[in-house]
């Protein structure tokens, strides 16, 4: 039996295999609001037969947008149209999922294909944006953000419980927290970012504390019963990435203790000057480590799409779950393709029945 086609059961949540949709930001929002274009993306995508399906990051305040693009969850018409693609995604088939979070110093961007870099201070379209310290990301970012105080760190916590709430409300079952790729949680754990002398910065505890509040703040609010996980990026690639890996696994370890369920494992993009080698898989091997010293499930994305690789990692235990990103926009039903290359009995389980039906004729006439 393939281990990539087995369910995944965590906490009451069962997805029926061990292949999720990860975020990927549309940027195709107005106003934080979901429209025909996410609901018909999101739709396709679980009607693709993967078992979870997380939507996009989504901001938990107007200046925690990556973009003006962005989508939102800090009123309720946000809410009432994420609404309706939690039921979409759980009327095909899969667990729906959405990530929650900050973009810090990278916020008030442009949209990649329209520039990817700051939008100046000065364009109607942009707004102040808020970090650890004031310390600018670089690069095509170089907006130099207003340092938080003790009262935007506990504003920017609730607003983060108030977007669980609407989660929960909107009928998801699957709760991430965006803690990675140099948005406001990562910026918190990074020196590259973090160069407060207060309780919320200098050494690990320090730059730890931003994201153990907020965690235990949303748990307090997330069932019990259903799963609370995050996205953190365990390793920048730059230059000190043995300290920062150990760094991340004591982080991970308290992440469990506080009742974190899973951790997507990922890079920490806190500063432009990193050298990421990049390669098939290459996160898997770090992720079985964060695994095997923490004790929680892992997931994680990049190059996972190659059918052997996907099988592998989850058979050997590197991975629990195997997020596919790319391909999946590519070819919706790419779960299809997987169980086909790994010879999975009837792999036409994983399609909707008016799909399943003429495909299955189709192979008949093909003679495959």
């Amino acid at each position: 039996m393939s281990a990539l086609f087995s369910p995944f059961t965590l906490k009451s949540v069962t997805l029926r295999n061990r292949v999720a949709v990860p975020p990927m930001c549309q940027y195709s929002a107005t106003d934080g609001l979901s429209n025909d274009w996410h609901w018909a993306h999101y739709a396709g995508l679980a009607r693709g037969g993967a078992g979870l399906v997380i939507v996009e990051a989504t901001a938990v305040a107007p200046e925690g947008r990556i973009s003006p693009a962005c989508l939102g969850l800090w009123n309720d018409a946000q809410a009432e149209g994420l609404a309706r693609i939690a039921a979409q995604i759980k009327a095909a088939g899969a667990v729906p999922g959405i990530q929650i979070g900050h973009a810090g110093r990278k916020a008030s961007a442009n949209r990649p294909w329209e520039g990817d870099d700051h939008l100046p201070a000065d364009d109607p379209r942009a707004w102040p944006i808020l970090a650890p310290s004031a310390v600018a990301f670089g690069a095509n970012l170089p907006r130099v953000p207003r340092a938080m105080d003790l009262a935007d760190i506990a504003r920017v916590r609730a607003d983060f419980v108030a977007a669980a709430r609407r989660a929960l409300a909107a009928g998801f079952e699957w709760l991430e927290l965006h803690f990675a790729h140099g948005y406001l949680g990562q910026s918190f754990f990074s020196p590259h970012s973090n160069h407060r002398t207060d309780g919320y910065g200098g050494d690990l505890a320090g730059r730890s504390r931003f994201l153990f509040e907020t965690l235990e703040a949303v748990r307090a609010v997330w069932p019990d019963s259903l799963p609370l996980t995050a996205r953190f990026g365990v390793i920048e690639y730059d230059g000190r990435d043995e300290q920062t890996l150990a760094e991340s696994i004591t982080l991970a370890q308290g992440f469990r203790q506080r009742g974190l369920d899973l951790l997507s494992v990922s890079v920490g993009f806190s500063t432009p000057e990193a050298s990421i080698p990049w390669a098939p898989g290459f996160l898997a091997p770090i992720a079985g480590r964060v695994r095997a010293e923490t004790g929680l499930p892992v997931a994680s994305a990049w190059g996972l799409e190659s059918p052997a690789i996907a099988e592998r990692v989850v058979a050997q235990g590197q991975l629990d779950l195997v997020m596919i990103g790319r391909a999946m926009l590519a070819d919706p039903h790419y779960p299809y393709r997987l169980a086909q290359a790994l010879g999975v009995e009837r792999p036409s389980w994983v399609l909707p029945a008016p799909y399943a039906h003429w495909l299955a004729r189709y192979r008949l006439y093909q003679g495959d």
